[in-house]
C-alpha cells in the first residue's frame, strides 16, 4: 500500500516488547530494553514499512531506550539513518509514579484489583506518587539534568501524559508535518495514546479503552489542517488483531 504524494504522511509506532513487558511489570520511565521478541517486532516493523513504499524525513522517539532502539532497527533497515532523530522526554512513557517496578499481579493484590484497574484504565486517575528521594524519581536521573525539575513527575495519569505531551507536539512536531515532511514517531503506549486522543477527537472513555500494540506501525494520512483522512496499521490482518487482543489481555490481567 502506498501513500498519495497529496496527503500529509505521519506512522506512529510504539516500541516492541521491553523486558518489562516480558515480565509483566510496571514500567513508565523505567529504562529498560527491548527483549529478544522486541528486537524481532522492530525488525518486522521496518520490513512492513519498507515493503509497503514509505520513506522519512525526520524522526522522533522519548528518551528511553526501548523506544530509541525501536526507531535506529526502523532506520538501519530502511537505510534512513541519516534523518534528524529527534529526542524528548515529553515523548515518554507514563510515569506510574509508585506502581514502577511492581508486577501487576502483585500490585493487583497490594492495592486491590478494583484500585489497580482504576489507576490502568481511568483517564485522569494517578497512581499513588513517588517521593523526591525515592530512586525512581527523573530528576536524579542525568538524561533529565536540562528539564526543569518542576516539570518532573512524580506520577501521572493518562490525561496528565497527554497535557505533558501536547506542547511538544503542537511547536515542534506539527510545523514539520505541515512543511510535507514524512514524520515517523516511535514512542510509548500512553505518549502515543496522547496523540491519537488528540487526532481522532476521542473521548476520555474511548482513548483509555484503545489498544495500541507494540511493534505495528499505525499510518495517518492527514488533510492540511491534519484532520485524518485515513488511518491503519501495516501488516497482516490477524496477526495485527492478535496483537491487540494480547494487548488487552494482558490489561485485564
Amino acid at each position: 500500500m502506498f501513500l498519495s504524494s497529496k496527503n500529509l504522511n505521519l506512522v506512529l509506532l510504539r516500541h516492541g516488547e521491553s523486558i518489562w513487558n516480558n515480565k509483566n511489570l510496571f514500567t513508565g520511565w523505567t529504562d529498560v530494553d527491548l527483549s529478544e521478541k522486541g528486537l524481532e517486532e522492530s525488525r518486522l516493523a521496518a520490513y512492513e514499512l519498507k515493503k509497503s513504499g514509505f520513506s522519512f524525513d525526520i524522526s522522533y522517539t522519548s528518551l528511553l531506550k526501548r523506544c530509541i532502539r525501536t526507531l535506529w532497527i526502523v532506520l538501519d533497515y530502511m537505510d534512513l539513518m541519516w534523518i534528524p532523530v529527534f529526542k524528548s522526554w515529553r515523548l515518554n512513557e507514563r510515569f506510574y509514579g509508585a506502581l514502577q517496578g511492581l508486577d501487576k499481579k502483585e500490585a493487583s493484590k497490594k492495592y486491590g484489583e478494583t484500585q489497580i484497574k482504576l489507576f490502568r484504565r481511568s483517564f485522569d486517575i494517578q497512581p499513588p506518587a513517588i517521593d523526591i528521594k525515592d530512586k525512581r524519581f527523573p530528576g536524579i536521573d542525568p538524561k533529565y539534568s536540562r528539564v526543569d525539575r518542576h516539570f518532573l513527575p512524580l506520577t501521572e495519569s493518562l490525561k496528565d501524559t497527554k497535557n505533558r505531551m501536547l506542547p511538544y507536539w503542537k511547536t515542534v512536531i506539527v510545523p514539520k508535518i505541515k512543511l510535507g515532511n514524512k514524520v515517523i514517531i516511535v514512542a510509548s503506549g500512553n505518549s502515543l495514546r496522547g496523540i491519537i486522543k488528540h487526532l481522532d477527537n476521542l473521548s476520555d472513555d474511548e482513548i483509555v479503552n484503545l489498544e495500541i500494540p507494540l511493534g505495528i506501525p499505525m499510518v495517518y494520512e492527514l488533510n492540511n489542517n491534519l484532520r485524518p483522512l485515513k488511518k491503519y496499521y501495516l501488516g497482516d490482518i490477524n496477526k495485527i488483531n492478535q496483537a491487540i487482543e494480547y494487548m488487552s489481555r494482558q490489561h485485564r490481567l
